[in-house]
């Protein structure tokens, strides 16, 4: 056998390949695309989620965003506050306080409290429901509660109750929106996570057609608007909502509200209690109190009334001793 023969195609092919080789590694070299290191820096702070919550293609675009100035900070939902500031030390910048937000179905209608208009037996998903005259339930603005929300989030923060609506777990809710965009009834919005009081209905119909139809719709009594101290309850398109800037959580309007459409968290209130070797009777607390629950002449010690006080905080807020607590 002609030793030869076998090795100079061998010896040829290996040549070739050493010199392609070192061509492909002179260009990569030449050619490479310099990465800015925050980039890295920040795609490695990033959860990872992909979710697409912050409206850029997964969790490197957004690095990328951010470092282009295209994006801020704290735009990613999932990381929250924690992850904003880690960013901003990377950019050198600081990091602009945001309020968490959870998404929530603004809907209470669940199979007890709201009626049918006929039983439904195709698809279970809440798109194809829709087509079908809009869906089984009787009120067009309620959660049809089969389960679309839920199968595209990826963070086990939705369940279907047993009067078959969806609820969302808030501690497990990551913001990115998914459920929001897939829902045919748009009845999932975003509130504060620290958000204790919510209307919770979607419905834009008079007052008589809702109360046809649901038990725990609003009505648009404007009960709440009227009870509100603080001008947080606005009212627009026969629905009352709550301007969650102003609003204080002291649940009045839940408190007013005839058909309990309005949600409030009431073992969350609080009272306020002042401490009394501090107080220097300054009379501040109670002028500010909006509902008179605080009762003491000047320079001598308040006391609260706490059959009136419903746990707003304004006199904390006020008082410039620091001597009032909400506990």
């Amino acid at each position: 056998m002609d030793i030869s023969a076998i090795m100079i195609p061998v010896i040829s092919l290996g040549g070739m390949g050493l010199i392609f080789g070192g061509i492909l590694a002179y260009a990569s070299q030449k050619f490479a695309i310099e990465v800015d290191p925050r980039i890295t820096a920040i795609s490695e702070i990033l959860p990872g989620a992909n979710c697409g919550g912050c409206g850029f293609p997964g969790c490197s675009g957004l690095a990328s965003a951010i470092v282009e100035g295209s994006a801020p900070v704290n735009a990613c939902p999932v990381g929250g506050p924690e992850i904003a500031k880690k960013i901003a030390e990377i950019m050198g910048v600081e990091a602009e306080e945001s309020v968490r937000k959870v998404a929530r179905v603004i809907c209470n209608g669940d199979a007890q409290n709201c009626k049918e208009k006929f039983e439904y037996f195709g698809i279970q998903d809440c798109k194809a429901a829709a087509m079908v005259a809009g869906g089984s339930k009787s009120c067009a603005y309620g959660c049809l509660g089969l389960g679309t929300c839920v199968n595209v989030c990826q963070f086990d923060a939705i369940e279907i109750t047993d009067g078959k609506i969806a609820r969302i777990i808030p501690e497990n809710c990551t913001a990115c929106g998914k459920c929001i965009e897939v829902c045919p009834k748009q009845v999932i919005h975003f509130v504060p996570y620290e958000q204790d009081v919510v209307v919770d209905c979607n419905n834009e119909e008079k007052g008589k057609a809702v109360k046809e139809k649901c038990n725990v719709g609003c009505i648009g009594c404007q009960l709440c608007v009227k009870a509100c101290p603080f001008d947080a309850m606005e009212f627009s398109n026969n629905l009352a909502k709550i301007n969650y800037e102003k609003c204080t959580n002291c649940m009045l309007c839940a408190e007013k509200c005839p058909t309990k459409a309005i949600y409030a968290n009431f073992e969350k209130r609080k009272k306020a209690e002042i401490i009394s070797e501090n107080c220097i009777g300054c009379t501040i607390c109670s002028k500010q109190c909006p509902v008179n629950a605080i009762e003491g002449e000047l320079k001598q010690v308040h006391k609260v009334l706490e059959d009136k006080c419903i746990g707003c905080g304004v006199c904390a807020e006020k008082c410039p001793k620091k001597t009032i607590k909400m506990v």
